[in-house]
């Protein structure tokens, strides 16, 4: 416990002195601040599931995913991009071959290299069984890769791509494995860059693979692991993004409660308004209960209820983050509209982060799913002997 309130304690630092300051340049900017995810990798923000002995923190999957709130408080943005990277870094170093791992994982854990995952297919979206892109093993071993993916996130920017292909025509998916591609592969390249204005430093795009050979060395999950362990991601993505999003929330409501606590009207203060504590108030609980849903889910990830716990928490808590957000910008009346209180960017990016890695809708299906399957569990309902006869 002492190593995570040490590391949720320098992820706080890096998100007030690093993210806070700089945001808004990054944004102008629409580019991706290298130098901030350096320094993330240099105080241990990018190796949180990786072993001690590679220079990781050795985090359980619960514990890492607290440092994402940490990070929230500043943008969400960020913290999804660096969630996404220590999936991939988490990959590296439980799955792939000791060839890659030796010569990917320490410099991946340090920052001074980026990794992204990147499953989503333009036809496909959210049903991923569906895939189109094709890894055929040749035979001196390599595997040459066919296909595209979409909204992968720091596009031409990270240094290597943890992609999901198909190894054969047959329908399913258990044909599928992991490769892992190097941004410097020949026949890799990338689309235009979406136009994603409240978060446009964070780059991304289509990437399109046309022939790109890879040695054997660089599969990650062997031929039929390759949804699953994509799948397996997807969980801790979408927990990670409500681990975000209680981060905006905080800033939301502490952003609100500065304002109302010194705005008079009505000779009061705002904050001693009624209407305003209610309003407030209902930001503050939904603010515990993410917090309750999303720590209950990491714990869980990895277990029999782990993907159903990560719907839920993906359902609720970026849903609650897009209400309080609103609901601040609210409370500052037209002060609220003003780029300098961040608000309306805090909206925009909460309603970002409900779409990515599974959209609410989506989690909707995964939940409704599961209330089928117990139901089938249930004892038929007794119906009374002559109940709805004439």
């Amino acid at each position: 416990m002492s190593n995570l309130n040490s590391i949720l304690e320098v992820a706080n630092q890096h998100a007030m002195n690093v993210i806070k300051p700089n945001v808004d340049q990054w944004v102008e900017q629409v580019k991706w601040p290298l130098d901030a995810s350096q320094k993330a990798g240099e105080v241990g923000l990018l190796g949180l599931y990786c072993p001690e002995e590679l220079g990781g923190q050795g985090l359980s999957l619960g514990e890492g995913i607290q440092v994402y709130e940490q990070l929230g408080l500043a943008d969400g943005a960020y913290a999804f991009a660096l969630s996404m990277h220590n999936i991939c870094s988490y990959a590296i170093c439980g799955y792939a071959t000791d060839e890659f791992k030796g010569e990917w994982a320490r410099d991946l854990i340090a920052g001074k290299k980026l990794a992204n995952f990147a499953l989503t297919e333009p036809q496909s979206g959210s049903d991923p069984v569906n895939m189109y892109t094709t890894a055929k093993e040749n035979s001196d071993g390599t595997y040459t890769l066919n296909g595209a993916k979409a909204w992968v996130s720091l596009a031409d920017v990270a240094d290597v791509y943890l992609v999901v292909a198909k190894t054969s025509e047959q329908k399913g998916h258990k044909d599928m494995a992991m490769f892992a591609i190097p941004k410097n592969s020949k026949g890799l390249s990338f689309g235009p860059m979406y136009q994603t204005p409240s978060y446009s430093f964070l780059p991304m795009s289509e990437m399109y693979i046309e022939n790109v050979t890879i040695p054997k060395e660089n599969i990650i999950l062997p031929v039929g692991m390759g949804l699953q362990g994509s799948l397996m991601a997807i969980d801790i993505a979408r927990v990670s993004i409500a681990s975000g999003c209680c981060g905006l929330m905080q800033t939301a409501l502490d952003t609100a409660l500065r304002y109302a606590r010194d705005r008079k009207m009505f000779s009061k203060t705002n904050l001693q308004l009624d209407g305003i504590q209610w309003m407030l108030g209902e930001v503050d609980t939904n603010l515990e209960l993410s917090r309750l849903i999303y720590k209950k889910a990491a714990n869980a990830l990895g277990t029999p209820e782990g993907s159903l716990l990560a719907a839920k928490a993906k359902l609720f808590v970026p849903d609650a983050a897009l209400k309080a957000a609103n609901v601040c910008t609210q409370v500052l009346g037209g002060m609220g509209l003003l780029k300098e209180y961040g608000l309306d960017r805090l909206s925009r990016l909460a309603q970002m982060l409900k779409i990515v890695d599974g959209t609410t809708e989506i989690q909707r299906v995964v939940i409704g799913r599961a209330l089928q399957k117990r139901a089938e569990s249930l004892e038929p309902i007794t119906i009374p002997k002559g109940f709805g006869e004439k």
